[in-house]
């Protein structure tokens, strides 16, 4: 496992809509699902994570239902409402031209 990396400001909300996308989550499936696929590049703390869930929740984002866990615990679900898949399409295409950017800087300068 290489060493982690310091989220971005403002990346740890285009990750949680990306997961959330594909189906509803729990929070700490949330952390999970984006270690595993970042290859433990990326780790998400709890002090991160749920003062962000709170605050997209707010924004009408996503929505929370509590269920079962796989390991049949109370669990609080999320999932994305139709304004959260519009924040996501923004937030990608702002972080595609982000992105673009710095790779045009890193490849010029």
């Amino acid at each position: 496992m290489g060493k982690s990396i310091d989220l971005l400001q403002g990346t740890l909300d285009l990750l949680i809509l990306k997961t959330l996308a594909l189906e509803p989550m729990h929070g700490w499936g949330i952390a999970q699902r984006i270690q595993q696929i970042s290859k433990d590049v990326l780790q998400v703390q709890q002090g991160s994570l749920y003062p962000a869930l709170y605050r997209m929740e707010q924004q009408g984002w996503i929505r929370a239902e509590w269920g079962a866990s796989e390991n049949n615990r109370r669990a609080k679900y999320y999932r994305l409402t139709a304004s959260g898949r519009r924040q996501l399409e923004r937030e990608t295409s702002n972080w595609t031209r982000l992105s673009a950017a710095i790779a045009q800087i890193i490849e010029t300068a």
